[in-house]
């Protein structure tokens, strides 16, 4: 059972200001908790920048949400976490650029929810974290003026998060748990948005304050009176070497081991990444929307990580281990990974440990939709996914894996909603799983009835 009050900007549109809030609450059996607060905020907008207080759903930036398998870095796989984010929604033209360049993206900073969650799951055995604090930005710029008739536009941005401070918990081999207090400190939080510093653990080898991820997006569009075609990418970095794929390597020697003494570097590849391509046929109505997705993950800059020693000057900055971290249960919330759900979440794993077993792997994705009519719609979603589990504990063949759901709306009238879905997993990498969803809502209980 789900309810959700709701109040939209949209209901004061015209004016430069406006609040809006929202409550969605749901009960519900055999799940990680017996009551979910999905979304409890609280938000102000002036002209086009908005300032949210408490946990609400984000949409995806440069993919479509209803037939794309998710974004690599802010997806919307997880549960929402209740932060305070300001941010910039709709694009911003840039004074000077006669309407040509245009800006928009957001901050944020909040706080998890399920340390009761890692509790229960790892007993207090393995790894878990307590009050851990999650950070997210994002910046886009678009190049294209809508204004004037030119079909083709250009998007790119820059999607990071980070989980930082909180305390982690590590086991010992005598069975008792190390409790590890990260930095609380103001300067930890600056150093979450400009990475720098290092790990409370660290003390030569400092890499930077937290688990810090993030992705390169970009998206090309070219959008006609009749037809709509965008080609997009997203590829995810956690380090140097995948994100600008290159890391220093020119350490001295003897005495100089650890100063930087050459200008060297080494150079990573551009292999992992996901592409994708969007076609919307505008006056169709069986088919009028197609997503076709790639994802590539296998490389992760190499195999190998060594830090450069006073025997061995060579730095090689490769096990990049998408998804984990050595201090935190990785970039996950409630179990669900907070990116793309290709990768293995948690909640899958049946051996008490909170890490994501298979982030190594090929996929392709299908999305397709379509309104044969005013009051019915639906979508057809399809994945399939080879899995070779991590660097560090590699499957010893690998797991395929094929997931599809088909999901119809129908509209029945007075604020009435019926949709019925089904959905199969077939393969090792999720086990062979198959089941049913229906729902029947009723949305506008409490909408104003408009005059004639």
């Amino acid at each position: 059972m789900r309810a959700t009050v709701e109040r939209p900007f949209s209901a004061d549109r015209d004016r430069k200001w406006d609040v809006g809030f929202g409550v969605d609450i749901a009960q519900v059996f055999h799940y990680t908790s017996s009551t979910v607060v999905q979304q409890a905020f609280v938000e102000v907008r002036w002209l086009k920048g908005r300032l949210t207080l408490g946990s609400k759903e984000e949409p995806m930036e440069l993919k479509n949400q209803r037939l794309s398998s998710g974004s690599q870095t802010l997806g919307i796989n997880s549960r929402p976490v209740p932060s305070l984010r300001l941010a910039l929604d709709e694009y911003w033209k840039v004074p000077g650029t006669k309407g040509w360049v245009s800006i928009k993206g957001h901050v944020a900073y909040g706080v998890t929810t399920d340390d009761g969650w890692q509790k229960d799951v790892t007993q207090m055995k393995s790894r878990y974290t307590e009050d851990t604090f999650l950070h997210t930005k994002a910046g886009y710029m678009k190049i294209g003026n809508d204004d004037r008739y030119l079909p083709i536009s250009f998007e790119a941005g820059l999607e990071m998060g980070a989980q930082v401070a909180g305390n982690s918990y590590w086991p010992m081999s005598d069975g008792t748990m190390r409790k590890i207090e990260n930095d609380k400190s103001l300067k930890a939080f600056l150093q979450a948005f400009v990475p720098g510093g290092g790990e409370t653990t660290e003390t030569t080898y400092r890499n930077a304050t937290g688990n810090i991820v993030g992705s390169w997006v970009m998206r090309l569009n070219a959008d006609f009176d009749t037809w709509y075609l965008g080609v997009y990418a997203d590829h995810y970095f956690e380090d140097h070497s995948a994100m600008l794929f290159l890391d220093y390597d020119g350490y001295g020697t003897g005495a100089e081991w650890n100063e930087k003494v050459k200008s060297r570097y080494t150079l990573y590849d551009l292999r992992d990444i996901m592409l994708g391509t969007e076609l919307k046929l505008k006056k169709a109505r069986y088919i009028n929307n197609i997503v076709v997705e790639y994802l590539y993950t296998k490389y992760q800059s190499g195999p190998l990580y060594h830090d450069h020693t006073q025997l061995m000057p060579d730095h090689v900055s490769g096990l990049d281990n998408y998804y984990n971290h050595h201090l935190y249960t990785g970039w996950q919330h409630w179990g669900q990974v907070i990116g793309n759900p290709l990768y293995l979440s948690p909640i899958y794993n049946n051996d008490g440990l909170i890490e994501v077993n298979c982030n190594r792997f090929v996929a392709y994705h299908l999305g397709f939709s379509g309104a044969p009519t005013d009051k019915f719609n639906y979508r057809f979603l399809a994945s399939w996914q080879k899995g070779y589990g991590t660097f560090r504990k590699p499957y010893s063949n690998p797991k395929e894996n094929f997931s599809a759901m088909f999901e119809a709306n129908l509209s029945l009238g007075n604020h009435w909603h019926l949709c019925a879905a089904a959905a199969i997993d077939r393969g090792a990498l999720r086990g062979n799983n198959s089941g049913i969803q229906l729902t029947l809502a009723n949305k506008g209980l409490l909408c104003k009835k408009q005059k004639r």
